[in-house]
């Protein structure tokens, strides 16, 4: 077996990665293709791509018949389309016009997590002298049916299916991750000349390894971590990656100087854009799209999706951010309030019990207690446009569209239907009458209808 650290790719070779992405995740219980499932808020496909990129000199994915939506991931690369599955090594002979003249590697959809690096490595050991085939291997905590990797010294000598081993072959520690690298003519070669003699009657792109060490090749293994190289085929293997993705995540988080109260419980996305100072709190998760400036502190219990948080605001606890939301610097956004497509000015303030939904809320502005934003009429939605340093009481339901002018005050308790100009205050609602002694003759009403029936 081979660690390789210190070597690169030669810059004079050409290297091609080839992604098998046609599974059709029938594991999974799902309608929906294997590696179009997501991780951290993206198609784990994403991923793959997204580290092969910045090794390979091209990518060539190989989609099942219909994976429309796996070709516009894949896009701008090369797609091919495999018709009939019939195993690993038939999938991969699909991309043979695309493998070029200098290396290939084979990679799979369903194994996203493979980072740059070990792609590096895993070209590097390829390019050793008298290397013929690379290999990634793995010795994970519970080999299971994974594929097992005989050896003997440092030399691979084939790859053997778990439905085809022995019991003492399946007592092997050392699993294939399915990943090969070899010359692009050998490749060829090589997959033109497997077989499907096997239980499961398909041409499995192990076997390629059998053809290598038969012609004499050096064949080798790179030994990776297992979270790197664990596949996915069910949801519960799915949340076992999630698992390791996010604790990706929160690390660059916290290496990039973001304080994670409690880590384990922030929930975060590929693209989520936390600024240093950032303080997040228990019990936050960030959706897509969300981007938060230095300064800010996120308490427990928030959610946050396509939104931007700007420099020192304070969110939650308990604050739902919805997509095309705004929240200006040193804004507060409190407890049970909601905003949707909104913008919310420096150093505006929605404290409590709010939501907001197409407002435009200027700077200084204090939101009260039970506001509302009366946005949806059930076909169109239409804005609510408040002031700087406007001042709106507890329980005021604004009914769009409406624009209250700088320092305008609305009274608690009011439904604005109209404009307010500038420094006006508004009054939404009926004069209060008191009647003395109602309350007791009321009581009394409803005792006797009571003892009535």
């Amino acid at each position: 077996m081979s660690t390789i650290t210190d070597s690169a790719p030669t810059p004079s070779r050409s290297a091609t990665a080839v992604i098998l992405a046609a599974g059709r995740g029938t594991r999974m219980r799902s309608e929906r293709p294997k590696v179009m499932h997501p991780l951290a808020g993206q198609p784990m496909l994403r991923y793959l791509l997204e580290n092969a990129q910045q090794v390979f000199d091209r990518i060539v994915i190989v989609i099942g018949p219909g994976m429309d939506d796996v070709a516009a991931i894949a896009a701008p690369h090369a797609v091919v389309v495999q018709s009939d599955r019939l195993g690993t090594a038939h999938a991969a002979l699909q991309a043979q016009a695309q493998f070029g003249t200098g290396d290939v590697a084979v990679l799979y959809g369903d194994n996203p997590l493979i980072t740059a690096e070990t792609m590096r490595e895993l070209l590097a050991c390829r390019r050793q002298p008298g290397v013929g085939l690379a290999l990634l291997a793995m010795r994970p905590a519970d080999p299971g049916r994974y594929g097992r990797v005989v050896t003997q010294g440092e030399n691979v000598q084939r790859i053997v299916e778990w439905a085809d081993a022995t019991p003492q072959e399946r007592r092997i520690d050392l699993c294939n991750a399915g990943v090969l690298c070899a010359d692009a003519g050998d490749f060829r070669r090589w997959l033109n000349a497997v077989s499907n003699d096997n239980a499961q009657g398909e041409y499995y792109l192990g076997d390629v390894v059998t053809q290598a060490v038969s012609e004499g090749a050096c064949v080798r293994a790179v030994v990776a971590a297992e979270d790197e190289l664990r596949g996915i085929n069910s949801r519960a293997e799915l949340a076992v990656a999630e698992a390791c993705v996010q604790t990706r995540l929160r690390h660059a988080a916290m290496d990039r100087g973001v304080t994670l109260i409690a880590p384990e419980t922030v929930f975060l996305c590929a693209d989520t854009d936390l600024a240093p100072d950032v303080v997040v709190h228990p019990h936050v998760v960030f959706g897509p799209g969300v981007k938060v400036e230095r300064d800010v502190e996120i308490q427990s219990f928030s959610h946050l999706a396509q939104c931007i948080v700007r420099m020192g605001a304070q969110i939650g606890p308990y604050a739902r951010l919805r997509p095309g939301s705004d929240v200006g610097a040193r804004a507060h956004v409190g407890n049970f309030v909601e905003l949707k497509a909104t913008t919310l000015g420096e150093g505006a303030k929605a404290n409590h019990l709010t939501y907001l939904g197409n407002a435009r809320v200027g700077a200084r502005t204090n939101i009260g207690a039970g506001t509302i934003t009366c946005n949806y009429d059930g076909v169109f939605k239409h804005v609510t446009v408040i002031g700087e340093g406007c001042f709106i009481g507890s329980d005021t339901i604004l009914v769009a569209p409406v624009t209250l002018g700088t320092g305008a005050m609305t009274a608690a308790g009011s439904v604005i239907t109209g404009d307010v100009a500038d420094n006006a205050m508004a009054f939404g609602r009926a004069r209060q009458e008191n009647r003395d002694g109602y309350a007791e003759e009321f009581r009394n009403r409803l005792k006797d209808a009571k003892e009535r029936g």
